[in-house]
């Protein structure tokens, strides 16, 4: 098994970590003629909306921006606005920078405005905005205040998300779509997208921080991991990322980068419809099941049995683990047959990472060694996602990266855990967990914040709704042709405005 230390090492192989994506470093005078060939492993599920999970890709391919962006030390750095003050516990003030949108109009404050307004109102709202409601008023072209119901210490990391990335004007349809086609400030703007196959991306040559060094990007999804790390190996792309571990080794060792990730992979359970609203029988699967038999047999080492939530890449967490006190005790078999009355545990997967219908099957083993009956459903993340919001499972195994929403914690706990949590796949409603998570919300003290974080995580394990099951590493293909790639731990970031061809 590969240590942190070695791992934090491997992130930084291709470029600093995180550098780029905060700055820009493009030179208009030296931009390379070349095209970037991409594999990305998830196809859209709502045509690249910013208001779903295809955020994360507007940020990867440098095409969205947000007032803020997270710097290399994970915290908040200027993006579209150039610096801020806080004026009082619920007021801050942005300035914002001179840029223009991939449609030639002008960015300025009503820009702002619009976007942000448009994103909290959303049907379906952006799970960074699950814990907070902002209003935004233009003070002049250049300026903008934002206020919160409550305060909110984070709101500069917050408006880092992907999610909340300023668009255009004519992104926003009268029916509540959004679409960023050609309507974003980065470096790339999006000129076709193909269902759920492949897009275009072409250099936008007036991007305020200077010209990206590639003349564009051309996009393949492609869902099966073996296909993407083929791909890579007969140069049919430059860049694969998440290559299946046991396909890691197939890759020369100078396009093979193993990258620390703030990702876990847990074991959701239904609190709310199902075999899991009995706390017992959750109790049970917590006790049946053990994370350490997948580190080597399913993810090859590249991976660290969990102790929580959250893993060795978010170095603070594990000095500062809270003891888990008050579960409840496990059935026994007998019981568990009982209780179940010959009802199936529903367990779902997806095919998106590789691993993880291989763990399924592991975790299904050991569920049904301790008295349960399983059956799988495993199918591509796109095709589930609506009927695992909808509860209609009663486990899931879910890889997710606990640091992508905002940089901050309180994020993931939120949307995830509480009970108004808008990614809330437990259905759990707990009172001492959103106690727990509303204090640490409130602290704006970084050591007390990040005491309270893991207060709430041993609340959030005593239920039982979740049982985390290893902290994975990322293993990312890149050909040797390209230079410039962004090896980010918090899987945000991939192409810069200096990622090139050689």
């Amino acid at each position: 098994m590969r240590s942190p230390l070695h791992r934090l090492f491997a992130a930084l192989a291709l470029t600093p970590l995180l550098a780029g994506c905060f700055a820009a470093g493009g030179d208009a005078n030296t931009a390379a003629s070349g095209r970037l060939k991409v594999a990305l492993a998830v196809p859209p599920v709502q045509a690249l909306s910013p208001y779903s999970n295809d955020a994360t890709v507007l940020g990867k391919l440098s095409v969205a921006e947000g007032l803020t962006a997270l710097g290399k030390d994970g915290a908040a750095a200027p993006a579209l606005a150039k610096s801020w003050t806080r004026k009082d516990d619920t007021t801050w003030v942005f300035e914002l920078r001179q840029a223009k949108f991939q449609d030639g109009t002008e960015f300025t404050a009503e820009s702002v405005v619009n976007a942000l307004d448009h994103a909290g109102a959303a049907k379906s709202k952006p799970r960074v905005l699950s814990d907070v409601t902002l209003t935004v008023k233009a003070d002049d072209a250049d300026t903008v205040t934002i206020t919160t119901k409550t305060a909110d210490p984070v709101l500069p990391l917050r408006l880092a998300s992907p999610a909340l990335g300023i668009l255009a004007a004519k992104a926003y349809a009268a029916d509540g779509t959004v679409t960023p086609i050609g309507t974003g400030t980065g470096p790339f703007k999006i000129t076709k997208l193909t269902g759920k196959t492949g897009a275009t991306l072409d250099r936008f040559d007036d991007y305020w921080g200077g010209k990206a060094k590639a003349a564009g990007i051309d996009v393949s999804w492609i869902a099966d991991g073996a296909a993407r790390t083929n791909a890579l190996r007969s140069g049919e792309v430059d860049i694969a990322e998440w290559i299946p571990t046991a396909q890691a080794k197939l890759l020369d060792e100078n396009t093979r980068h193993d990258v620390p990730s703030v990702r876990t992979d847990s074991l959701i359970l239904n609190t709310a419809a199902g075999i899991f609203t009995d706390e017992s029988l959750r109790a049970s699967a917590h006790a049946a099941v053990d994370g350490s038999a997948l580190v080597n047999s399913v993810f090859g080492g590249y991976a660290d049995a969990a102790q929580g939530l959250f893993g060795p890449a978010v170095g603070w967490a594990s000095g500062q683990r809270v003891p888990v006190t008050g579960r409840a005790t496990a059935a026994t078999a007998d019981e568990i047959k009982a209780k179940t009355q010959g009802r199936t545990l529903r367990l779902a997967a997806y095919t998106n990472r590789a691993e993880l219908p291989e763990a399924a099957s592991v975790l299904q083993q050991q569920l049904e060694k301790a008295g349960f009956t399983v059956q799988q459903d495993v199918r591509e993340y796109t095709q589930m996602e609506a009927d695992l919001l909808a509860g209609k499972y009663d486990a899931l195994l879910l890889s997710r990266v606990t640091l992508l929403d905002t940089g901050d914690a309180v994020a993931y706990l939120t949307s995830d855990f509480m009970s108004t949590g808008v990614y809330n796949i437990a259905d759990l409603k707990d009172p001492a967990v959103d106690q727990a998570i509303a204090a640490a919300a409130a602290e704006a003290g970084t050591a007390e914040r990040q005491q309270k974080i893991m207060r709430a995580e041993a609340e959030i394990l005593r239920t039982g709704a979740v049982i985390p099951l290893v902290n994975e590493q990322v293993v990312q293909g890149v050909s040797t042709r390209v230079e410039g790639v962004l090896l980010d731990p918090r899987e945000r970031s991939l192409i810069t405005v200096d990622t090139r061809l050689k």
